[in-house]
């Protein structure tokens, strides 16, 4: 009881002399700012997540529908072209694609795009005024999402081509039902399973901490955060860091198998 201001718990229930409690973990206090870990984060959190989801939403409705058209039109142009730009952004290092959106972007054709090579969410202006700066998030969001961009339209390709061939999509078909109904309705739902997987895991890796991307676009989130920290020998940032990014992968692929019941209600029924 004398440690409860440092080691913060939740009472659940008693059993004779002995408590059992949730504990939240003391992540002690910065080396250099003096701020406990915790607090670094929190601030720091916002920024990651936005960036993330902006990220996700991004890569999730240009890859599903990608995969789609390349499935469809198996085999023809359309497909050709879809696999051979996925397979360009699978290949190409997140690093390098940040830099040269930024250089191309930000630099070259920053007259027609008037976006800056760096900056966070929030700006200050010289009177200590926060301005929100939606226009910093176009590029490093597009960035981070190019290769989950190519994993997702890879695998609803390959999923949907596997479910295109199901007897019950051939008994839709016999039933005289639309094409839109049969591959929007019977098809893509099922075929969505393997993608929840992607989206969550490259979700959590994400809100890990997109290290690259928020050092080269000077986004101010939880990699920044963690990269600087590294730099300055501030290691109980570096471990609430790494004990952060734990967490959320946990959580996500709890999220994720939930997700599988309401997506594929197969799941659901076997459990």
């Amino acid at each position: 009881v004398s440690n409860e201001n440092k080691y913060h718990y939740l009472k659940i229930f008693s059993i004779a002399n002995d408590v059992v409690v949730a504990k939240w973990p003391y992540l002690r206090t910065s080396y250099q700012t003096k701020k406990p870990v915790g607090q670094i984060l929190l601030q720091a959190l916002p920024n990651t997540l936005t960036l993330a989801i902006a990220a996700i939403i991004i890569a999730v409705i240009i890859g599903v529908t990608a995969g789609t058209f390349a499935a469809i039109y198996q085999h023809k142009t359309t497909d050709r072209s879809i696999l051979l730009l996925s397979t360009i952004g699978i290949s190409a290092p997140s690093f390098f694609m940040a830099i040269l959106f930024q250089w191309m972007f930000a630099y070259v054709y920053q007259s027609f795009t008037g976006l800056n090579m760096t900056g966070s969410l929030f700006m200050i202006d010289i009177y200590a005024n926060k301005h929100l700066m939606l226009s910093n998030l176009i590029l490093p969001a597009i960035t981070l999402g190019i290769r989950p961009i190519a994993i997702i339209t890879q695998l609803t390709r390959s999923s949907m081509l596997d479910v295109l061939g199901a007897d019950y999509v051939r008994t839709a078909k016999a039933k005289g039902l639309s094409r839109r109904v049969v591959l929007f309705k019977h098809a893509l739902r099922n075929a969505l399973t393997p993608v929840v997987t992607a989206v969550t895991g490259w979700f959590a890796e994400m809100l890990a901490g997109a290290f690259f991307i928020e050092m080269i676009f000077g986004w101010n989130g939880i990699g920044k955060v963690t990269v600087d920290a590294l730099g300055k020998n501030d290691f109980p940032v570096v471990m609430g860091s790494v004990l952060f990014a734990a967490s959320i992968f946990i959580l996500l692929n709890i999220a994720a198998d939930i997700l599988y019941g309401v997506v594929d209600p197969r799941v659901a029924k076997r459990n």
